[in-house]
Parts: C-alpha cells; structure tokens; sequence
C-alpha cells in the first residue's frame, strides 16, 4: 500500500512536470509513463503517445530533454512513440526552442531527482 502511494506520487510529479515542459505545444499528444498513466498535453486527441517504460527513463530525459536524448531512448528501445512519428518529431524538434527560465528549470530537476 506504501509502495502504490509512492508510485502514484512520482506519477503525479512526473505528470506535473511534463505539463509544464510541454504545455505551450501547439499539436495534441501524450505521454504514458512506466505505470500505464496518460498525460495528455495539448488540444483534440493525441496524434502521438511517447511511452515511458521506466522510471529511469523519464529521470535521464527529463534532466536533459533534447531531441538526441530522445531519439537515443527511442533507438534503445527505453521509450516507444505510439501513433504518427512524424509529428512527434515536429514537436521533438520545437524543444529546442524551449527557454525555461532558470527558477523554472532548478524546480523541475528538483522534482525530477524525487521522481
């Protein structure tokens, strides 16, 4: 029961913090994290899922959410991209662009070493 709680917390962290990375993407997509949660980002359904096999996983590209790192997890196999690739890439490559100020980034690695 302890174990399922704390489960549930890092789920909840990790949601919280996809949301905030991630909310200003214009095209409908979603993540589904190592316990089967769905995080929906963006507006209509999802065009694409990337899905999370581990923890570990969401903690390495969460510390450093490039698209190599991605593209890296997807080629390992870490990580799986349900539905249109292609428009994963699109927004794969809009992170790149993604300026979180600094008070922004030092919370979201906070939270990502609880996670």
């Amino acid at each position: 029961m302890i174990g399922d709680r704390r489960q549930r917390s890092r789920s909840t962290r990790a949601a919280s913090i996809l949301r905030e990375i991630f909310a200003d993407r214009a095209t409908g997509f979603a993540f589904r994290l190592w316990d089967g949660t769905d995080v929906v980002l963006g507006p209509g359904s999802p065009r694409f899922t990337v899905v999370f096999h581990a923890r570990a996983t969401f903690t390495r590209l969460m510390r450093e959410p490039t698209p190599l790192r991605f593209a890296e997890a997807f080629i390992e196999g870490a990580i799986d991209i349900d539905g249109d690739l292609f428009a994963a890439m699109d927004v794969a490559n809009a992170l790149e662009d993604v300026k979180l100020p600094l008070p922004v980034r030092l919370r979201i690695l906070t939270s990502v070493w609880a996670t």
